[in-house]
């Protein structure tokens, strides 16, 4: 039986401590959206630039690289084990490089997904480009597919044409690195900023929506989420990363914090004319998860 490392007291943010692959077979729940950041397997002893500092660019053991063949499997792996837990009309946001990007973009369309755009996320702050030998890194890229090819998908058009100054919303995206503030509780070596998720869960979700991550690793796919009124399941396998989480999320059940965070994010003061944010999730008890 899967008992939740952390649930908080509205139900609306569940952890779960360990692997995806193990822990995704043993409950069926189906999810409306899912945000995954999956490993890019850059850990190869090489350094970067941050805060003006040479550091190295190791994360972790999870991050180190494999074969062609191990990072295919991989892929295809998480992947179809997420196919399986997204809704029918659901779907599936996964953010990468060019070292991992096109893996995943092929290991989708083999498993019967369609892509709908690759979003551009162009940095606003990128770090500098220390060898001075190409050009500066200043851009990840972000896959959004849907599970069927025919059949329709959430996509929230008129409020992402608001949020962009009443003109069609392109799939460049110009946002910042992650703000100092979202990082009161410690930080992910490759936490996203607020801003990215709260975009993509406000273009692809309603109100009360359930999201999953299976790399959960900081949860900010689990902060933005709760920030506007969706409901949330994240997979760690990390324990200090899990706990980071949950201490996040705490930081919200002060409302002076979930004010000021929802005063910082341009897209949710714009977005509130769009949506009755009093459709809290607790008013759609239907669906609850089954741990």
């Amino acid at each position: 039986m899967i008992v939740p490392y952390y649930k908080s007291p509205s139900r609306d943010f569940t952890l779960l401590h360990g692997d995806c692959f193990e822990l995704l077979p043993q409950f069926d729940f189906k999810f409306d959206m899912i945000f995954a950041d999956p490993p890019y397997f850059l850990s190869n002893n090489g350094i970067s630039c941050q805060a003006g500092k040479i550091v190295s660019v190791n994360k972790g053991d999870w991050d180190k690289g494999g074969t062609t063949e191990h990072i295919r499997a991989f892929n295809h792996d998480w992947i179809t084990l997420c196919r399986e837990k997204l809704k029918d009309n659901g779907t599936i946001w996964i953010s990468g490089t060019y070292h991992n990007i096109f893996a995943v973009a092929n290991s989708l369309t083999d498993l019967g997904f369609k892509i709908l755009n690759v979003i551009t996320w162009a940095k606003t702050n990128p770090p500098p480009n220390i060898s001075c030998r190409y050009f500066t890194y200043s851009t990840e890229f972000i896959i959004w597919a849907r599970k069927w090819p025919k059949r329709p998908h959430q996509y929230n058009y008129e409020m992402m044409k608001h949020l962009n100054g009443g003109k069609q919303m392109t799939d460049v995206w110009r946002l910042p690195a992650i703000a100092p503030w979202e990082k009161s509780c410690g930080k992910h070596p490759t936490q996203k900023p607020l801003a990215i998720l709260t975009r993509i869960i406000l273009a692809s979700t309603n109100p009360g929506a359930w999201v999953l991550d299976p790399f959960a690793g900081s949860s900010t796919t689990g902060i933005a989420a709760n920030l506007i009124y969706r409901r949330f399941l994240g997979i760690e396998k990390e324990e200090v990363f899990v706990e980071l989480s949950r201490n996040r999320r705490l930081e919200l059940e002060q409302s002076n914090n979930r004010l000021a965070y929802r005063n910082k994010i341009k897209d949710i003061k714009l977005s509130d004319s769009f949506e009755t944010t009093g459709l809290v999730c607790e008013n759609r008890i239907m669906d609850e998860l089954p741990f």
